[in-house]
């Protein structure tokens, strides 16, 4: 399947992409037979910066990506960036990744406002990823997400934030229609995507059921998908030292 382009893209930011994947190398898909034809909702691990920017680069249909609000206005970037990323550290190169996190600022700002992402806020202007999510979805495109926090689940991917699964029942107040999540496993080292089935979303259950039945299913899957492969190196959610990362197995 070719990669599909969900936006007009100005030459710079084109030719920024073609560079991208020359660091970032062709994917190979499997299991886009659960990817439904409609609409849907695709969980993955993040794998550091693995995750968004492989799909961004290959992902074979049209999408939009769930990016951190920060990392897309130039002022916030610097501060959030060396949280994220690079707090965990040893303190005597740390003065090396504060002054790179300023360094990327005005090239990340200018990338995700250029991929295809919707920007995400953890404040009362999470209303609008809802919104933009929703007017995406009825313009045929699947929306991916990485839930990911800090607390560890297993040796192949960490605890699930939940709110986004609310944006499951904001479409099917909107539509009338119950949207997939898929799961789906990024095996950077194999450089393999895989999609597991989907799950679909029960409007008649509660909201706080939902978001636990729908995470620990994802969870679990996604966890069947990483330990089906051959044993291969993880790339965790936090950026510890590579000696660290653990195995599928």
């Amino acid at each position: 399947m070719k990669y599909v382009v969900t936006k007009k893209k100005p030459k710079l930011f084109k030719l920024v992409r073609m560079s991208v994947r020359l660091f970032f190398h062709k994917r190979t898909f499997i299991g886009l037979e659960n990817l439904p034809k409609e609409p849907s909702l695709i969980i993955g691990n993040h794998a550091q910066l693995y995750g968004p920017i492989t799909c961004e680069i290959y992902f074979p249909a049209k999408k939009y990506i769930w990016c951190t609000g920060e990392m897309m206005k130039l002022s916030e970037v610097p501060a959030y960036a060396f949280q994220d990323f690079w707090s965990l550290k040893p303190k005597y190169t740390k003065w090396f990744y504060k002054i790179l996190s300023y360094l990327i600022a005005p090239i990340s700002a200018y990338i995700f406002t250029r991929a295809d992402t919707i920007p995400v806020y953890r404040d009362t202007r999470l209303i609008r990823t809802y919104k933009e999510s929703l007017t995406k979805m009825n313009e045929g495109a699947h929306i991916i997400i990485f839930p990911e926090c800090p607390d560890e689940y297993n040796n192949i991917i960490n605890e699930f934030q939940d709110k986004y699964i609310d944006t499951a029942r904001l479409y099917y107040k909107k539509t009338g229609k119950c949207i997939d999540f898929v799961p789906m496993y990024n095996a950077v080292k194999l450089k393999k995507i895989l999609l597991g089935k989907p799950i679909k979303f029960n409007p008649n259950n509660p909201i706080e059921e939902e978001r636990k039945r729908i995470n620990d299913y994802l969870k679990q899957e996604i966890t069947t998908l990483a330990i089906s492969l051959p044993v291969h190196t993880v790339i965790p959610y936090s950026n510890i030292k590579k000696k660290e990362y653990p195995k599928s197995k």
